[in-house]
């Protein structure tokens, strides 16, 4: 078989400060820059992605692939009318030029699902339109996505197939590509589409009780493989929605892939009555960062382990700009001695950080581009870096991460690492690549929402999950929404 492999990833806030344009997929952070056929395969088959495990599946079964664009660029606000026609384009020039080399046997994406974009609030929709008008009806399409999908409708049905990932954190990345490969094999293969079916569950989901390491979440997917097994389905694919974006159809969904329709139409349904019955147990509860700090501060008194304190609003995993300065205000309130915060993105500072060199002095106006509101400090250089390193945790081993100019400082007592391009707190590489063993520390403080369970849960002493100033709100209900399809509720519960 020949199949066409390639992505293109975005998680679009529409409230977030700062728009995603093309250089975002140029220097994406913590993951792998935009790459082009000619050096997809060997740049991304070592990575933890869902391409990746797409091209070890393929490679297993000996078929042969055919790249084309793939990109990713960090969460942040909607994708430019410019770089989304720009990637749209090369990724279809690339399609057009596999498929002028000999026929295609199907295409798989690597994509997202919960890009918004100038002109096109279902972006996946849109994409898959256009790569459908290329490939004609009948090609095999198959799609990874990640499970903070937006899922559209218009995506179920221009796709053969839909496979999210089953995990947040999301350690599962390359097994959910290699899943959806074997999927469109499976498509392929039996000459016919699946029969499906879509489901859109009527409230949102907040984002930290989506985790599927605790309930309700974790006890929803085994439910998830329960009703799977049971309906004898090809893939059920169990969406949490990512609450923040402003279009219709903004949430959790189902998409249900069977041999014959009456399965796929009950095992969507039986899922999507399985998550009102529960509708309760996803209202979630945040600390105030003061009363985070202080637990956070009193626990670490006689804790042999880091206690956490995850920076939920400001996540740049959720479209945070990672520069907001609130936690860290606390925790110099507080007086938190040996706090370690992971990180704060400012270019400027971090640039005066490296001129001035390790042991060098300066002041400070740190963070606060998003928000205007930065902190005052005094900081003491304590070590800096080019910001490259390769990350090593469950969830991103093997990523290559380039955050820029990056120094490790004392500020006002709580150390703090300053880098030049936002990267989530998801992996220990951030710290330990400015010489910080993160299980030393008495407090970390990580700009993450969830994602840093994957590999800072196994060495923390507690976990508390806290409210500063930022765009990822742990409530959207407080959001602005107005495009949202009627009859949605805001948050689990609301009547």
């Amino acid at each position: 078989m020949r199949i066409a492999v390639g992505g293109f990833q975005h998680e679009s806030h529409s409230f977030a400060p700062t728009p995603t344009g093309w250089d975002e997929f140029l220097h994406p952070g913590g993951w792998p820059a935009l790459q082009r056929p000619p050096g997809l395969l060997a740049a991304l088959r070592n990575t933890s992605t869902p391409i990746a495990g797409a091209i070890a599946a393929a490679g297993a079964m000996g078929f042969t692939l055919a790249p084309l664009t793939w990109c990713l660029a960090n969460p942040g606000g909607p994708v430019t009318a410019e770089a989304f026609e720009r990637i749209s384009s090369l990724l279809l020039s690339d399609l057009q030029d596999a498929l002028a080399a000999g026929p295609l046997d199907g295409i798989f994406l690597d994509l997202h699902g919960a890009m918004l974009a100038e002109g096109f609030p279902d972006a996946e929709g849109e994409l898959l339109r256009r790569v459908r008008a290329v490939a004609g009806p009948a090609t095999p399409l198959v799609a990874s996505l990640d499970p903070h999908c937006n899922l559209t409708a218009a995506m179920v049905e221009r796709a053969d197939a839909l496979s999210p990932f089953r995990t947040y954190p999301h350690v599962d990345m390359k097994p959910a590509g290699a899943r959806a490969l074997r999927l469109l094999v499976e498509r392929a293969r039996r000459g016919r589409p699946f029969a499906r079916a879509f489901r859109q569950l009527d409230f949102l989901l907040p984002i930290t009780a989506q985790c599927t390491l605790v309930p309700p979440m974790a006890e929803a997917m085994a439910e998830r493989d329960r009703i799977a097994l049971r309906h004898g389905v090809a893939e059920l694919g169990l969406c949490f929605g990512f609450p923040y974006a402003d279009f219709p159809d903004c949430g959790a969904a189902i998409a249900c892939y069977a041999v014959d329709e009456p399965s796929a139409v009950a095992a969507a349904e039986e899922m999507l009555r399985w998550l009102r019955t529960h509708e309760a147990e996803f209202r979630s509860d945040i600390l105030p960062a003061g009363e985070g700090v202080a637990e956070a501060i009193r626990l670490s008194a006689k804790a042999t382990r880091p206690v956490i304190l995850a920076d939920t609003q400001d996540n740049p995993g959720g479209g945070g700009h990672g520069d907001t300065t609130g936690l860290l205000a606390e925790l110099v309130r507080q007086g938190a001695r040996g706090a370690v915060l992971a990180t704060i993105n400012d270019a400027a500072s971090a640039a005066a950080c490296r001129a001035a060199g390790e042991g060098a002095s300066l002041s400070l106006r740190l963070g606060g581009r998003s928000d205007g509101r930065p902190l005052d400090v005094t900081a003491k250089v304590l070590r800096v870096s080019d910001g490259r390193f390769t990350c090593t945790g469950p969830m991103a081993a093997g990523n290559p991460a380039d955050l820029g100019d990056s120094a490790l400082i004392s500020a006002n007592g709580v150390k703090v690492i300053v880098n030049s391009r936002k990267m989530q707190a998801y992996d220990q590489a951030i710290l330990r690549h400015l010489g910080v063993e993160p299980a030393r520390e008495k407090i970390l403080a990580l700009k993450s929402s969830v994602h840093f369970r994957a590999d800072f849960g196994p060495i923390a002493e507690k976990v508390l999950v806290v409210a500063a100033p930022g765009p990822v709100v742990a409530d959207p209900a407080t959001l602005p929404f107005r495009h949202l399809r009627p009859g949605l509720r805001l948050r689990p519960g609301a009547g």
